[in-house]
């Protein structure tokens, strides 16, 4: 059974819109930091955007401005909204949550996104 189940990838054009999603299919005491990783074929895997337990916020460079974290703690979901879309956006997107009591990082299936016209 996976750990974090996400959802929402898919095809969009160039400067459309994707909202993943990324929800906790085990059991999990508390979770610290939230966040997507994302890797294209032949790159290096890079922290797309992340969110504390206390709301703080962190981007990469080229996704400002575009890209929007959010979680609910309650339920340890999160959310990343992702607007004015590139193809170089493209990627497979891994969400991953970190539990609070024993430092272990779980991590969702990956789900494709594909900025292509």
């Amino acid at each position: 059974q996976v750990q974090l189940v996400e959802s929402g990838g898919g095809l969009v054009q160039p400067g459309g819109s994707l909202g993943l999603s990324c929800a906790v299919s085990v059991r999990i005491f508390s979770i610290n930091g939230m966040g997507w990783f994302r890797q294209a074929p032949g790159k290096e895997r890079e922290l797309v955007a992340a969110i504390s337990s206390g709301g703080w916020r962190n981007y990469e460079d080229s996704v400002k401005g575009r890209f929007t974290i959010s979680r609910d703690n309650a339920k340890n979901t999160g959310s990343l909204q992702m607007n004015s879309l590139k193809p170089e956006d493209t990627a497979v997107y891994y969400c991953y949550a970190d539990e609070g009591a024993t430092a272990r990082r779980y991590w969702g299936q990956g789900t494709q996104v594909t900025v292509s016209s």
